[in-house]
């Protein structure tokens, strides 16, 4: 307990330090520029893209033939659908709102839960879940199979294999990893553009890594630790709890603190094209998130609620700025349908 305690009395100093420098060498060391190359030099087939592209697109994948990816993530919508919940097959309204799949290429982990842990595995949960495209991937591959240019189009893809479950999913998920956006008006600041971010946005960076410290989950080039937070947002959804205790601490047997009520932080990203936003769809503007956050949360719980969630003090043209900021990290990606 000691050895925890000094430890994180060392974090708390060196983020101090940290937050306390020149705005611009702070992001350049909290954050900093996205890679644009999502597959590390190794780039699929330019057939296999354009296979998950067609897939994306297409409502084969799902049971009654009325729904396909692109239903809820629309290119148009920052690859969300603009709705604060989900709406799945039969219209039936899902209990979770539909996140942007911008950038989803540099994640570990999927799902507002983090219950993937890879787009494939993503791709798969969300066919085989009876209320979002209620198929099974063999069933998929059975429906694909009649359909004479799909087998032609995947012995292309995958010469050798062809139409198999597993190139289903990697052909979507390689598709799904083309997402990415890396040349906003900030990334171009970090390289030094001048005037590439307004005033407001310049302060607002500030607000962003200095007082607001909203760094100390939204960092790296991608804006998010990739890790799980309470941070207030009412509601009875258990969260990463559900998924924590099935699959790590399933011996356990004290409460689960940290974990009752906390989502994955989102990258913000592009975050300005897809509102609402939070798990549940709540907030309807980045305004009105700036301001939650100013509040310090919704006390929903007190003991789950991360410590790093807390009233921050800015006042209404501080917020103006955050605001401003958050929307130079806009860069959409044209997503085209298929030829």
């Amino acid at each position: 307990m000691l050895r925890r305690s000094i430890l994180g009395i060392l974090l708390a100093a060196a983020g101090c330090s940290i937050v306390g420098g020149d705005p611009d060498s702070v992001a350049r060391t909290r954050l900093g520029v996205l890679e644009p190359d999502p597959f590390r030099g190794s780039r699929p087939p330019a057939d296999e893209i354009e296979l998950g592209r067609r897939l994306f697109f297409d409502p084969v994948l799902s049971k009654d033939g009325s729904l396909s990816c692109v239903s809820c993530h629309r290119p148009e919508l920052g690859l969300a659908d603009g709705k604060p919940l989900a709406i799945g097959l039969a219209g039936k309204t899902l209990r979770r709102h539909t996140p942007s799949i911008y950038n989803l290429a540099f994640n570990s982990r999927f799902f507002w839960d983090g219950r993937a842990s890879s787009l494939e595995e993503q791709a798969r949960m969300v066919i085989e879940s009876p209320d979002e495209l209620g198929m099974t991937v063999d069933g998929v591959v059975e429906k694909l199979g009649r359909d004479a240019s799909y087998k032609a189009a995947f012995e292309k893809a995958f010469p050798g294999s062809g139409l198999t479950g597993p190139n289903v999913l990697k052909a979507l998920a390689d598709f799904q990893r083309t997402f990415v956006s890396a040349d906003s008006p900030f990334d171009r600041h970090l390289r030094g553009e001048a005037g590439a971010m307004t005033p407001a946005a310049v302060r607002g960076m500030a607000l962003f890594v200095g007082k607001a410290n909203c760094v100390a989950c939204h960092l790296g080039p991608n804006f998010t630790d990739g890790k799980f937070h309470n941070t207030g947002v009412p509601g009875e959804d258990p969260g990463r709890l559900a998924v924590v205790r099935n699959i790590e601490f399933s011996m356990r047997p004290y409460p689960f603190f940290g974990n009752r009520g906390a989502f994955k932080t989102a990258s913000l990203r592009n975050v300005e094209l897809s509102p609402p936003y939070f798990h549940n769809g709540s907030e309807k503007t980045l305004e009105d998130v700036v301001r939650f956050y100013n509040r310090g949360g919704k006390a929903n719980d007190v003991e789950a609620k991360s410590t790093d969630v807390r009233p921050l003090g800015l006042t209404d043209a501080e917020i103006q700025d955050l605001v401003e900021f958050l929307r130079a990290l806009t860069s959409p990606v044209p997503v085209e349908k298929p030829r």
